[in-house]
Order: structure tokens, then sequence, then C-alpha cells
């Protein structure tokens, strides 16, 4: 089946959905591979892992900006990485660890497997097929060998200076001290995917000033830090007024929000026939899930925006379906069955 990319996408995107019985030992293999490579995964790496989270990137991103002596960021995009995974490469790195014939021979069949688009099967030469349990364990497994590993052991050797690397699935920054050692991992990086059959996104692939001395630099030419985007979070140079020193301020992004308000918008045009205490709870579970991951600090005031679009967003459908007369505000907000919960702080530590 095909799913939307997303808003402001072109396009869509192919998933492999298996069927019951093989997602069942799909499962049972990616437990093995997952179990036999979380050994070797290094701390750089967060993404599809036991007790691992997004959240975790971010706190681990936010004490290198503040603590360590970067001040050049790295923000790379990855084009495509699930659909440009190379088979015989990807099975190598499984075999460097795991010897069972029967598996191997799985992964194999499984990688080839393909997907199925208006009752034809289209077998795939590269890419893991989305939509199964052990496709992103795979994925995880490829840029341990292509970047983590190659960045900690090796590249990380070649820099003048202090040099980190988070990466959560396909998503990755990298910081850097010196500008030239942040211009020499570009080029490096570039050959090393060619020579893996990835390649980076020029329009989402950037390096900039970002962190407490590079904060101090701007501020020196009157000049306003830039921003970068990391797992839905826009992440910007501030200050903490308690203590009168450097922070990272995180916000939900503009992309994130757009996303969520897409998705309110389309539910509601779907269910506008639905009874308004029903509409609530719905609107009010959808509100929660988005307070759950972005309630960090410095966030509810955009959050509490976003609560306010949705509940414009119910307005124009309760008004759609009336044709006896018009909702307002002022009516409205009085109403019981219109409450949605505030945002609340979730993630005081992150």
């Amino acid at each position: 089946m095909e799913i939307p990319k997303g808003p402001g996408k072109v396009g869509t995107r192919p998933l492999g959905i298996p069927t019951v019985e093989d997602r069942l030992v799909q499962r049972a293999v990616a437990r093995i591979v997952e179990a036999v490579f979380e050994a070797d995964f290094l701390d750089c790496s967060y993404g599809f892992r036991p007790r691992r989270s997004a959240h975790d990137a971010l706190r681990t991103l936010r004490a290198t900006l503040v603590t360590k002596r970067v001040r050049h960021l790295y923000e790379a995009d990855i084009r495509g990485y699930f659909n440009h995974i190379n088979h015989q490469w990807l099975k190598r790195m499984v075999a460097h660890r795991i010897a069972d014939g029967v598996i191997l021979r799985l992964i194999g069949k499984w990688l080839r497997a393909g997907v199925m688009q208006d009752g034809v099967v289209v077998r795939t030469e590269a890419g893991t097929p989305q939509g199964g349990p052990l496709s992103p364990v795979l994925a995880n497994v490829y840029l341990h060998f292509v970047l983590d590993l190659w960045f900690e052991k090796k590249v990380r050797r070649w820099f003048r200076g202090e040099a980190y690397l988070i990466r959560f699935a396909d998503d990755f920054v990298a910081s850097f001290q010196y500008k030239r050692d942040a211009e020499r991992f570009d080029r490096y990086l570039r050959r090393r995917f060619a020579r893996f059959n990835l390649e980076l996104a020029d329009d989402k692939t950037r390096l900039l000033l970002f962190g407490r001395f590079a904060a101090e630099t701007k501020a020196a030419y009157d000049e306003r830090p830039e921003t970068f985007d990391f797992l839905g979070f826009t992440h910007v140079c501030g200050t903490d007024y308690r203590r009168g020193t450097f922070a990272v301020v995180r916000l939900p992004s503009g992309k994130s929000c757009r996303k969520f308000l897409a998705r309110t918008k389309e539910w509601l045009a779907g269910h506008r026939h639905w009874k308004r205490r029903d509409q609530q709870r719905h609107l009010t579970t959808m509100l929660r899930g988005f307070y759950q991951y972005f309630g960090l600090h410095h966030c509810q005031p955009r959050l509490d925006v976003v609560r306010r679009e949705v509940q414009l967003q119910w307005i124009r459908v309760l008004r759609r379906r009336s044709q006896r007369h018009r909702l307002y505000w002022c009516y409205l907000r009085s109403r019981t069955w219109f409450e949605l919960p505030y945002a609340e702080l979730r993630h005081a530590t992150v």
C-alpha cells in the first residue's frame, strides 16, 4: 500500500505490510538482531533502541551545546534513506555478528520481497520495505556501520578540535569546535555515503554557527545566532535568566505544528457528524499526545497557540453543520463540552 508523504510533500511512500504470519516471524528475528547488535551500538545512537528515546537524544544534544567547546553545527538530511539501503552491504553487516544461515536467508528474502502496487508485485533492488518490525532495526544496523563507527573510531581522530555526533534513526547532527573540521567532515561524509549508495539532500544540509561560543561571536557583531530543527523541535540560542548563562531553547517547530493541525483538521472534516462530547474526547486525546512529546521548557506558549487553533478548527466545523444559527467564541468558551486541555510540562529534565 502507499501513504502520503506528509503535509507540504509531493507523492506517496510505499509500505511493505507483511502478513500476520510474516509479521510474527519478523518480530522474532528483529528481537534476535536487536539483542545481538545492542551490545555493539554506540552511545551516539538513540533511534529504535530499547530504553532510549528522542528525548534522550535531545537531552544529550543540549548538554553538548551548553557544556562542550563547540560552535559549528552540521545539520544533515539523507535523501530517501530507507529506499536506498544497499542489500549486499546490509547482509554483510548483519553477517558480521550473526552467523545463523536460517536468519540470514530470511532477511535476504524479506529484503527482496518488495511491495505490491495495483495488484502487481514490485521487487526492490535497494532499500528495506517499510511497514514491518524488522525494517527499522536493519536500518539502524546499516547506519551503525556507515556513520557511527566511522565517525567515532576513524574520522574523529583526524580533527584538531572537539567533535560530537548525535543520531536518531536517519536524523543526525554533528557539532565541532573548529569550522575547518566541520568542512572536512562534509567532504568525507559525502564520499563515504556515495560508497554505500546514500546521498545527502543539499537543500536540507548546512553548516551553521550555534552554541554558547557562537552566541557570543554573533552578539559581538549585533547579530542573532541561527536556528535549526531536530526531532521536531526548533533549537534557539537563549539565556538562562536565573543564572545569566547560555541556554538552548527548544520550541515545537513550525513544521511539527502544521503537521499536527493538518491531522486535526482532516479528522474534524471526516467526523463533523459526531456528537460534540465525542468530538471533545477525541480532540483531547490528540492534544494530550501532542503535549506528551512537546511538553518541554519554554514550549507552553506555542502549545497554547496550537490548542487555540484546534478550537478555531472545531468552531468552523460546528458552524458548517448548523444552518439555523451561528456559533460565536463568547458563547462557546463558557460551554463545558468545548473545553480542551491546556499544555503541561511533561519532561522537566530534558
